[in-house]
């Protein structure tokens, strides 16, 4: 691996048992296409991907309707009137003998 030897200025040097490489380092990978860049191993990111199921969840209720019918009487009082009519005869007999009739 590589060892960082400077980092106090803009061109960081490295050193390798091989080979030393001086200045930028995508410049020297470019300008030198014999030369293999070493891979950097970065650190793991991770990525979060939430995901969502909708279910439909039937429930099922039981729901009576009851119908109670009230019968209500109701007691009025209506008067029926009736009517007679009688007659009654009676004889006066003024001035007549008992023996008249």
């Amino acid at each position: 691996m590589f060892q960082e030897v400077n980092k106090t200025n803009e061109s960081v040097s490295y050193e390798k048992t091989d080979y030393q490489f001086q200045g930028d380092m995508n410049q020297g990978c470019m300008s030198q296409p014999q030369m293999m860049c070493p891979n950097i191993c970065e650190a793991p990111r991770e990525r979060v991907c939430h995901r969502y199921f909708c279910y439909d969840v039937p429930h099922i209720v039981p729901c009576n309707t009851r119908i109670i019918n009230h019968h209500i009487y109701k007691h009025t009082y209506v008067p029926q009137y009736t009517c007679c009519e009688e007659n009654e005869c009676s004889n006066v007999y003024d001035n007549c003998p008992n023996n008249f009739f």
